[in-house]
């Protein structure tokens, strides 16, 4: 349940084409529903902009269905993340429109029309193999209604390739760079842009790069001072961050 479906319903009970204890039972479920297994966060829009996303490694995959399918029936758009094709196979199950990014290991559930944003997510990979994290990024922003433009591959090895694109990403709102290796890439995007830029390490790297804790450790330590630093492969939170960093742009701009 979001604001306008939530200010749709006590419309329509005032307007008395809804009885109150219809109202009622649309409400039962708030603010959350327990399965025992899972207490599903149905106020989570209302307070955050987005419903509750499912994260599903470490859950079963009835468990992964059945959440999916309780959030699915509040009418909201739905994210699952870190999901695989049996996960998908069960949602599909109940609900046939599910789509999987297999990449990005990402079941989304589309249910209200986007309005996308006016302001525009950059997503930076530093190499190919950097590209499930990026896209599970990119996946988080579209259901979250937002413009998104990738550019791929274009690592400090190759400086020229980032640079050809410097232009189009100083454009964007916020920039979302994601690295492996020995973290670079962020620090060469922060000196060229204004933009915030939310820098994500990966686990890509040979052994010194400790599962990502090279790269985290480089871009804590940036001398640039315009990024803010998430978790090894986090590119849900990345998403999630940038929505949040765009959302209030807009509404800025809206208000001028």
């Amino acid at each position: 349940m979001n604001k306008d479906s939530l200010r749709q319903l006590l419309e329509q009970v005032k307007s008395g084409t809804l009885g109150v204890d219809e109202g009622l039972d649309h409400l039962k479920h708030m603010p959350f529903e327990d399965l025992t297994f899972a207490k599903i966060d149905h106020h989570r829009a209302l307070r955050c902009g987005f419903p509750e996303v499912i994260y599903c490694e470490g859950k079963t995959t009835d468990q992964v269905a059945t959440i999916f399918e309780k959030c699915a029936d509040t009418g909201v758009n739905v994210l699952a993340t870190r999901a695989d094709q049996q996960a998908y196979e069960a949602i599909c199950d109940v609900l046939p429109e599910a789509e999987y990014y297999e990449l990005a290991r990402c079941i989304t559930l589309r249910q209200i029309e986007a309005e996308k944003s006016t302001g525009t997510i950059a997503v930076v990979s530093a190499g190919t193999a950097d590209l499930p994290v990026a896209e599970e990024a990119c996946v988080t922003a579209e259901i979250m209604d937002q413009t998104v433009v990738t550019y791929y591959d274009v690592g400090v090895a190759g400086i020229h390739r980032l640079l050809a694109h410097a232009s189009d990403i100083q454009d964007a709102t916020v920039v979302v760079v994601v690295a492996g290796m020995e973290g670079a890439l962020p620090s060469v995007v922060g000196g060229l842009v204004s933009a915030p830029v939310i820098a994500v390490p990966t686990s890509v790297g040979y052994g010194a790069s400790f599962g990502g804790l090279a790269a985290l450790l480089g871009m804590l330590n940036s001398c640039a001072n315009n990024i803010a630093v998430v978790n090894i492969d986090n590119g849900f939170g990345a998403g999630c961050l940038a929505t949040t960093i765009n959302r209030l742009a807009e509404r800025t701009r809206e208000s001028d």
